[in-house]
Parts: structure tokens; C-alpha cells; sequence
């Protein structure tokens, strides 16, 4: 015959530890967590070839994996008898550069142009794509150059600033 001398200890203790983990509750404030920002930004610029001025507006996303956003966004060029809106579907990437607040960003993806000729009937819609590379501040304010191809513009200087929220 198998004596349980033990068994009337083992109830209880296991009863005693089940009500202290749920009792339990994790300290959140040792644990700091960033939650993940989309951005909502606005910028302006000039291009060459053609040679315009022209104003913006993107969303980014949250990232994606650690350092991936997505930004589309669409700019609006005038000047040099042209109108010109891209449509941008740019991934871009953040490289953060120590404890200063700036960040590298690169990326970029097609481009959607639709250009209308002052004094002509008419638009022409077409495709290309882009890169993109500048610099970025925790702060909001954003500088990048954008390299495009296709039927856009061969090169775009643009600052401005993106609102986390």
C-alpha cells in the first residue's frame, strides 16, 4: 500500500502559488515601450529638368519590421509653363545616427506623373520611379533629394515637416 504523507501539502501549496500569479501584475514602468507613429507630412522644394517649384503632402507609416516605412504621398509642381503631379509609393528606410535625433532616410518606388502643357489640350499620365535620400530630425523637420526616372523629374530638393500622431 502507498502512503500520500506528502499529499496534503502539495493541494494547498499548489492553491496558494495559482492565487499569487494571478495577483501578479507586470511592472510597466520598468518596461518602456515606443509605440509605433504614423506621420502625416508636408514639404516643398524646387525640381530640375523641369525646373519648378512645387509643394507636398505624404503619409507615413509606422514601421514595418524595425526600420521600413511605407510614404505615399503627392507633390504638385508649377512653373516653366508646366503643371506636374506625382503620385509617390515610396518605401523608405531610417537609419538613426547615434543619440543626436537625426536620422539617414533612403528609399524610394515608381512614380505616377501627370503633366499638363500650358496652352495645350490635354494630359499626359506616365510612370517611373524615384529614390530618395536626405536626412530627418526626431523634431519633425525633414530634408531629402529624390533622383526620379522615367517621365519625372530628373531631381527634386525638398524640405519640411512631418507631424507624429
Amino acid at each position: 500500500m502507498v502512503h500520500l504523507t506528502g499529499h496534503r501539502f502539495i493541494v494547498p501549496f499548489v492553491i496558494v502559488i495559482a492565487g499569487l500569479m494571478t495577483l501578479a501584475t507586470p511592472a510597466r514602468a520598468q518596461i518602456s515601450i515606443q509605440q509605433p507613429q504614423s506621420q502625416v507630412g508636408f514639404q516643398g522644394g524646387a525640381s530640375i529638368d523641369p525646373e519648378q517649384a512645387f509643394v507636398g503632402v505624404f503619409w507615413q507609416s509606422p514601421a514595418i519590421g524595425n526600420r521600413l516605412h511605407f510614404r505615399p504621398g503627392i507633390d504638385g509642381g508649377f512653373g516653366n509653363d508646366l503643371r506636374v503631379a506625382t503620385i509617390n509609393l515610396d518605401f523608405m528606410v531610417r537609419f538613426s545616427l547615434g543619440s543626436t535625433g537625426w536620422d539617414l532616410i533612403q528609399g524610394g518606388g515608381p512614380v505616377i506623373a501627370i503633366t499638363k502643357i500650358d496652352g495645350f489640350e490635354g494630359t499626359d499620365i506616365s510612370a517611373g520611379g524615384s529614390y530618395l535620400i536626405g536626412f530627418a530630425h526626431d523634431s519633425g523637420f525633414f530634408g531629402e533629394f529624390r533622383i526620379g526616372g522615367g517621365n519625372t523629374p530628373s531631381l527634386k530638393m525638398g524640405a519640411g515637416f512631418a507631424i507624429k500622431f
